[in-house]
């Protein structure tokens, strides 16, 4: 905990230093002036509609990439046909660079589409790998039992893998919640999605307003890091319930 206050410390002693060096605010906007941005931008009824939107489509994609990196994942582990089919697939969904795809969804899609499905197909490869890891990581003593009694594959999947697998994927889920956020407001930003974070920030950019800007953006990281905490609380409870 003290490191961690060391470091948002030096962070705001750089910024300062920093501030005064370059002596100019449409480069790099003064502390104080950030923080009036930051209040004034926190009262404004069209900030918390933007974050809203923002919100909706982060949580969006993050559950359907859940929910197919999940599925997909316990089909890899019941049937290594579609664990080698998959895994080609998911990396080059890896690699894939986002701002290429975005520029690609736009003719596709529309703005307000588009920061969905490139936030959909970052994070579905890092869902399925942690489920896939984590159903991998049961002990394969299980797996022998139950094909020894003859326990049904769908059984297997319901009663052993997902169960036993939880904890270590809902420990990931608030990491991949907080890099879909940061995925969705790129889309954003990139796709200029009206009545949005991103939006909002492309607003700022064109009218050289950095002050508002980097208001703008550590508001964005604050809801990353309360959405991490959210995660970690109900994954603390959800597996005291388990217990």
């Amino acid at each position: 905990m003290l490191f961690s206050v060391g470091a948002l410390v030096a962070v705001w002693l750089l910024w300062i230093a920093s501030y005064h060096a370059i002596a100019n605010d449409y480069i790099l906007p003064s502390f104080e002036g950030t923080v009036a941005s930051l209040f004034q931008t926190l009262g404004e009824g069209a900030f918390w509609r933007a974050a809203g939107n923002t919100l909706w489509r982060t949580l969006l994609a993050f559950l359907v990439s859940l929910l197919l990196g999940v599925g997909l994942a316990l089909l890899s582990r019941l049937f290594e046909g579609v664990r080698y089919f998959l895994a080609p697939v998911v990396s080059i969904l890896r690699t894939l660079p986002t701002m290429a795809v975005i520029l690609i969804l736009l003719i596709w899609t529309t703005p307000l589409t588009a920061p969905v499905v490139v936030s959909g197909l970052v994070l579905f490869p890092a869902a399925y790998a942690a489920a896939l890891a984590s159903m991998d990581e049961v002990h394969e003593s299980y797996g022998q039992l139950a094909r020894a009694y003859g326990v049904s594959r769908a059984r297997q999947a319901f009663k052993m893998y997902l169960p036993l697998s939880a904890p270590a994927v809902t420990g990931q889920a608030g990491a991949i919640l907080s890099m879909g956020l940061k995925i969705t407001v790129s889309g954003e930003v990139l796709s200029s999605t009206a009545k949005s974070l991103g939006g909002m920030m492309q607003e700022a950019k064109l009218f050289l307003e950095m002050p508002r800007l980097l208001a703008l953006t550590l508001l964005a990281v604050l809801l990353g890091f309360a959405l991490e905490g959210l995660c970690a609380l109900i994954a603390k409870y959800a597996m005291r319930w388990r217990r």
